[in-house]
This record gives C-alpha cells, sequence and structure tokens, in this order.
C-alpha cells in the first residue's frame, strides 16, 4: 500500500474529510466557541505543518476547504512533557473558521499527558485506588480521585464507542467477555479496538503497536474526561480527528 493510499484509507476511517460519517458518531464532542474547533492530531509537529503546507487536513466546518497555519494557541505546561506545549492554530482558507489542532498525547483541558491518565484508569481496572495509583503515578491522589471519578459515571457509553471503533476498523472482530467489572470491560475494548487499529494499518506503523493511551485519546477526540462526551458524540456532535494523528504515533508500548 503507498504512503498515499494508506493516508487516504486513514482519512476516510476516521472522517476527518468529512466529519458528517458515521465515524463522527466515535470521535468525540466538538470543542465550539466563537468558530473556533478543536481536532486532534499527530504529536509529531513536523508531520502537522507537513500536512497544512500540503493542502492535506480538511476543515471539519464546511467539510470542503482545506486547513493552513494560523499561529499557534496559547501555551501550556504539561507534567512529563519537555517544556511548555503550544497548540498549532489552524484556518480553513474557504471559511475562515479556526481550529486548534491538539496534539493526540494530550487530552483536552488535563495537565498531565493522555498516558498518564490511561495508567490511571488501566491501574483502577486492576484493583488500586486512587491513594495507590497516585503514589505510582506520583500524581497527587485528589486529582486521580477527579479522574476516576468523571470516568466512572460512564464507563459503558465510552466501551461502546471503542467497541465501534474496533468493529469498524476490524474484520471478524471479536467482542470480549465481561472481565469481571466495568473498569475492566472499557480497558478490554481499547485493547480490542487498538489491535483492530494496527492491523488494519500494518503497513503504516511498522514493527509496532499502537499504545492504548494513544487509541484512548484519538478514539475519544482528545475529550475522554471531558464533560459531554460520549452523549453528545453519539448524537453526531464530535471533534474531527486528523487522519495522521494515531499511525503516526505509533509505539512498541500497547499499555
Amino acid at each position: 500500500m503507498t504512503a498515499g493510499r494508506h493516508r487516504q484509507s486513514v482519512e476516510e476511517l476516521l472522517g476527518a474529510r468529512h466529519p458528517s460519517t458515521s465515524w463522527r458518531t466515535l470521535q468525540g464532542c466538538r470543542a465550539c466557541a466563537k468558530g473556533r474547533t478543536l481536532v486532534t492530531v499527530s504529536a509529531d509537529s513536523s508531520s502537522v505543518e507537513s500536512r497544512l503546507s500540503a493542502g492535506e487536513m480538511f476543515c471539519p466546518s464546511c467539510l470542503v476547504g482545506v486547513l493552513g497555519g494560523w499561529g499557534f494557541a496559547r501555551s501550556r505546561s504539561i507534567v512529563g512533557a519537555a517544556g511548555r506545549l503550544q497548540p498549532r492554530r489552524a484556518r480553513c482558507r474557504g471559511c475562515l473558521v479556526t481550529h486548534v489542532l491538539l496534539p493526540v498525547v494530550l487530552l483536552l483541558r488535563r495537565a498531565y499527558l493522555a498516558e498518564v491518565v490511561w495508567a490511571a484508569v488501566a491501574a483502577r481496572a486492576g484493583g488500586d485506588g486512587h491513594r495507590r495509583i497516585g503514589v505510582g503515578l506520583s500524581v497527587p491522589s485528589s486529582t486521580v480521585r477527579g479522574w476516576l471519578r468523571r470516568a466512572a459515571g460512564r464507563l459503558e457509553a465510552v466501551r461502546t464507542v471503542f467497541l465501534q471503533h474496533a468493529v469498524i476498523a476490524g474484520v471478524d472482530v471479536r467482542i470480549p467477555a465481561s472481565q469481571g467489572s466495568a473498569w475492566a470491560d472499557l480497558v478490554a475494548a481499547v485493547a480490542v479496538a487498538a489491535g483492530s487499529l494496527s492491523v488494519r494499518f500494518s503497513s503504516g506503523l511498522g514493527s509496532g503497536a499502537l499504545s492504548f493511551a494513544l487509541v484512548a485519546s484519538a478514539g475519544s477526540g482528545g475529550r475522554l474526561l471531558s464533560p459531554g462526551w460520549p452523549v453528545a458524540a453519539i448524537a453526531g456532535d464530535a471533534t474531527p480527528v486528523d487522519s495522521d494523528a494515531v499511525p503516526a504515533e505509533a509505539g512498541a508500548s500497547r499499555g
């Protein structure tokens, strides 16, 4: 499969070019304010710049325009990241709507990397409480408790979203049996989705497998713990995910 065809297939699957497709229901909630939207993209800034320059990112607002660079959003400190991060901003060359390009390693309005938040969810699925998780991750227990409380109210809905990811991306996908708890069921669903995506795009991933944390971030449009997701997502109001967001972040880790 050529790079161009690989990219097109990812784009079609994630619905980045045409967010009105069924994948809109799987990608999170739109974060709109005063004409601005959020788009989940690769954490590789050079890849993002290359795609912007080549006109390969399509506008999720008008569906037909392409995005071009338009400065940067405010910088922010993210625990675990090297230095402050400043997401790219883009503007549609057609409808002129601006968009914040959120790297897939981040979750919306969270001061920690997505992998840290996901590690807390996975540890909870393993039976740990928020205090033990906080100590293990070097995160205040009150912060972990907040993450877990937010996630606890949507476990089944989020599980359903990621099983839909798996079924759409994979072939003859086997729905995992109950793992004995809603937390473990969610982790199992994300694992199945990661497996389906890894197989589907194996030619573009090399020998690595998709990180569960990156799949959780991209599959929620960065809104894994945000208000209104996934309920609003099921209603069709989705955060677009750029076609290059997940494959470019493949790594050997699967946890």
